[in-house]
């Protein structure tokens, strides 16, 4: 929080991207299966439109495009993401230490599907710090950027949301928990974030704060 405010009564942390290194992997499914499809979006192009976001926002701006995306693509892509992960997906460095010191409530919000962040925390080891205070965008009806998610998150977890704390990756995440008029801090340190600046990136959507390694979680 803001230097001298005290720490907050809920943080509510984003999944990919913040909790486990996943959004190269899933971008990557995402321009793959596409173009299994002949539909070309390059990762780079994945990356820029889609980190943070919803299968929903995904079939939309095909949609606007006058692209429809064949009934196919959202099990064959959910299939590739699962299976990906399973082989390949690690926590983000420090992150079991930070939740392992937490004095205060935390919880997950995510834009993934439940049955995908149940995977992504099982295959990292990190399920068991959060038992079932897992919440997606399955479970409002807009999501990010729209507040929805963060503010049912808060509902849930019985914090008013000006005393809760989002950590987020994604300029879409950035804006969901400050349009729910929550302190947000952007973390920058997953691997798509190499050789970009995901300080600037995250500050210009309205970070109160943007970070890069776990073990600095408290500090500044």
């Amino acid at each position: 929080m803001d230097p001298g405010q005290p720490r907050p009564d809920l943080i509510i942390f984003d999944c990919d991207g913040v909790l486990v290194d996943s959004e190269l992997l899933s971008c990557r499914c995402l321009s793959e299966v596409l173009a299994e499809y002949g539909i070309a979006l390059s990762l780079e192009q994945a990356l820029e439109l889609f980190l943070g976001r919803s299968t929903k926002a995904i079939e939309q701006h095909f949609r606007d495009l006058g692209q429809v995306v064949p009934d196919g693509f959202l099990p064959r892509l959910k299939s590739r993401v699962l299976s990906t992960f399973t082989a390949s997906l690690e926590p983000i460095p420090g992150i079991a230490g930070v939740m392992s010191d937490l004095s205060v409530p935390f919880c997950v919000a995510s834009s993934s599907d439940l049955d995908r962040v149940a995977l992504s925390l099982d295959v990292t080891g990190l399920r068991a710090h959060f038992g079932e205070r897992l919440y997606t965008a399955q479970m409002v009806r807009h999501g990010k950027p729209a507040p929805d998610l963060f503010l049912y998150a808060a509902e849930k977890m019985r914090v008013s949301p000006e005393r809760a704390l989002v950590i987020e990756d994604s300029v879409s995440g950035v804006k969901a928990g400050k349009a729910a008029g929550m302190t947000v801090w952007g973390f920058v340190g997953g691997s798509h974030y190499r050789g970009r600046d995901g300080a600037a990136i995250l500050s210009s959507a309205g970070a109160d704060r943007v970070f890069a390694r776990m073990g600095d979680f408290w500090e500044g």
